[in-house]
């Protein structure tokens, strides 16, 4: 059964409907009034306000919080996981620094654990049958934190049990290129196991492409060339580098797909159909095990895998916590985190919602003085089992899904806060670009320059904009975090942001000691962030991004940009794919058009804005349009675009398989169509990939068009 607690303030009618989402002015606590149209619809961002949340924001509050969070290992739904989930709500509930409400929604979800009994194992068997060497169970105990009874040992989440034994071949990343060129040079991979590192492409995508060739089991181990930038030796890793040590394992989930993986596109409660777990779809087909470079090194001939992974249904929850807007509550900001980790996990993800709860009690704090309330209603969420699919954040959005497309203006994601200290990394979609610009250039970036973390951003990483000049370049979402359920199911503007390294004094595909049991609060005080200043940059940058979301009485998404990024894809379409369309006598001439319809339309909205900026609007002229500005994302939504994906749906950000940098539909069709006759049903589903394209993008022209426009 579904479970929503209500804690806070006495509250009038329902204020958690369901996920705990408000429901307009039914959020509102016994006594309170609306106010007047007259005197509170013109409210806008207040200055003195943003500038006195930068200076609240505390570094040292930040460091106790991630201090506290990172204390023990939280893997979801562990006792730990539950005791979280109670901090949060005293914290969101505390009489002097907390929300108008708080409350958790609970959802019954399947998870994959390693066996207590029998643990999983990679031996090397010699020509006897006697094991000649057995790999560790666990890491190597160096600062006290790895030797925790409740660290899980290393496993491939959601991998299928076995005990295959076959010959050890390296398999380089395990991509199907790289079975190709062994099969191509007469390496034998029937029946055996294959030894494959970390990268390239995803982690059960290499099980999958092993299986394709009667590959047996799977190991998987993280190359310090990729991660360390070469060093391996135990004096030169954590704990006296930021280094993976040798014995360091990477976990992780192995499920192909997000959420839950019963209950596709229902939330997971009670009352949803489910399926069999034996029918379920997106599991890695043979087992596979993740295991250290320090044993990846010493392996050879015959190895023996032993799995034991079991799947469990399990309880699993998120909290959220809500400050209802003042002018316009049916309108959502939201911002969140998911909260388990595989072992402490103070990288990944506790740096994140360190940072959360700060600007949550800085918030709070000035809600309960009466100092400020926002335009619009905002959502803080803590969601639950993410490590293992998206999961909390998934179920959420199927629960919600009507009500958050009707009313979500934008969603926020700040999962690992600090990868290193360097600059400021955001991805999201273009309209937010120009949100995120502007509050990093009202904040001084860490360390001892003067420069705006913007200014430091741009020296980092930038890109030449034919409408702006120089600007720090904007990375694209993919799946990889909580945003992915809001912008490829939803369709709402989303981001994530966070401080990360140095590209050129590293080539580290990500933090070394990522979901290892060495991601303690003693390595990021020590290596990640001393003093934890670029946590109250992100902190700051977050905050004012947020601010700027639910209290400008225009939203700042500016939806010209997506015109920049529609104009690359075409570009790329044109000078790649056009001459092979040609020959198939495909145009791209309703998609130029379609293009310079949507660049027509968002520029006369542009102007429209400033008009509107310049006068004295009334109400419904600003609502609609925010409305406008809101659902402008929605539009390029198309549940049937991509049938063999599952939850994508966005048509410019789907996954992009085919290797033409243009709309990820056309790019995919045409890669497949490309070794294939005329007339057959791959060039019809080029066809049909570049019709909905042009219907999308004649959509969301429109919708920025008048509304009386008809």
């Amino acid at each position: 059964m579904q479970c929503v607690k209500v804690l806070g303030g006495v509250l009038g009618a329902a204020a958690l409907l369901g996920l705990g989402i408000i429901l307009g002015h039914f959020a509102i606590p016994k006594g309170t009034d609306l106010p007047a149209p007259s005197a509170s619809a013109s409210q806008d961002l207040d200055l003195e306000i943003l500038e006195a949340v930068m200076g609240q924001l505390d570094a040292n509050r930040i460091r106790e919080n991630l201090r506290e969070l990172s204390k023990e290992p939280h893997l979801a739904t562990s006792p730990r996981d539950e005791v979280l989930v109670q901090l949060l709500l005293r914290r969101w509930q505390d009489p002097e620094s907390g929300l108008d409400s708080a409350g958790t929604s609970e959802y019954e979800v399947l998870l994959s654990f390693p066996s207590q009994k029998q643990p999983n194992r990679v031996d090397v068997v010699g020509p006897a049958g006697g094991i000649l060497f057995s790999s560790q169970r666990s890491e190597e105990n160096l600062t006290g934190e790895q030797g925790d009874p409740n660290v899980v040992p290393p496993y491939a989440a959601y991998a299928p049990p076995g005990t295959p034994q076959g010959l050890l071949v390296y398999a380089n990343r395990g991509s199907e290129e790289d079975f190709m060129e062994l099969y191509q040079q007469g390496i034998k991979l029937q029946d055996s196991i294959v030894l494959t590192r970390y990268g390239g492409v995803g982690r059960r995508a290499k099980a999958v492409n092993a299986a394709k060739y009667g590959v047996a089991g799977v190991l998987v181990y993280t190359d310090p060339a990729d991660i360390n930038d070469g060093r391996s030796l135990p004096n030169e890793t954590f704990p006296y580098s930021w280094g993976l040590p040798p014995s360091g394992v990477e976990r992780g989930s192995y499920f192909e797909y997000f959420g839950d993986p019963l209950t596709p596109y229902l939330p997971a409660n009670p009352s949803s159909f489910r399926l069999d777990s034996d029918n379920a779809s997106g599991f890695p087909p043979i087992p596979t095990q993740p295991i250290g470079f320090k044993d990846a090194e010493v392996l050879l001939c015959q190895v023996n895998v032993s799995v034991y992974n079991r799947l469990e249904l399990r309880n699993s929850s998120n909290v959220l916590g809500i400050i209802r807007g003042a002018v316009e509550p049916d309108r959502y900001v939201l911002y969140g985190n998911h909260r388990d980790s595989w072992v402490h996990g103070a990288v990944d993800p506790s740096s994140g919602t360190a940072v959360l709860l700060e600007l949550s009690r800085v918030l709070g704090t000035l809600l309960k003085k009466g100092t400020w309330r926002p335009r619009r209603s905002i959502v803080f969420a803590s969601w639950g089992a993410e490590e293992f699919g998206l999961i909390g954040s998934t179920e959420f959005t199927e629960e919600s899904f009507s009500k958050l497309q009707e009313r979500a203006v934008a969603y926020i994601n700040v999962d690992i806060s600090v990868f290193a200290n360097a600059t400021l990394r955001a991805q999201g979609t273009p309209p937010v670009q120009s949100v995120i610009f502007s509050a990093a250039k009202q904040i001084r970036a860490p360390g001892p320059s003067s420069l705006s973390i913007y200014d430091n951003w741009i020296r980092y990483s930038n890109r030449s904009s034919p409408v702006y000049g120089l600007v720090p370049s904007l990375g694209t979402l993919g799946a990889g975090s909580d945003y992915a359920p809001f912008i490829h199911f939803l369709g709402i503007s989303s981001m994530d942001i966070a401080y990360t390294y140095d590209r050129s004094k590293t080539s580290a595909r990500i933090y070394p000691t990522y979901h290892t049991a060495f991601d303690t609060f003693d390595y990021v005080d020590k290596f990640v962030d001393p003093g934890f200043s670029s946590h109250q940059a992100v902190a700051q940058t977050v905050g004012s991004v947020l601010l700027r979301l639910s209290d400008s009485l225009f939203l700042p998404l500016n939806v010209s940009d997506y015109s920049e990024t529609l104009r690359s894809l075409l570009q790329a379409a044109q000078q790649d794919l056009g001459g092979l369309l040609e020959q198939h006598n495909i145009s791209l001439g309703p998609l130029v058009t379609a293009v310079e319809k949507f660049e027509e339309a968002a520029t006369v909205l542009g102007q429209h804005v400033s008009a509107l900026q310049k006068g004295t609007p009334n109400p419904l002229q600003v609502r609609m349009l925010n409305d406008q500005l809101m659902l402008l994302e929605r539009t390029f939504l198309n549940s049937r675009a991509f049938p063999e994906e599952r939850y994508y749906s966005h048509v410019l950000w789907a996954p992009r398989t085919g290797s033409v940098a243009t709309f990820p539909g056309l790019s995919n069709a045409c890669s497949k169509a490309m070794n294939t006759g005329p007339g057959s049903a791959a060039w019809a589903e080029v066809q049909r990939q570049l019709s909905i394209l042009v219907v999308a993008l004649e959509g969301a022209a429109a919708t920025l068009r008048p509304v009386a426009d008809l």
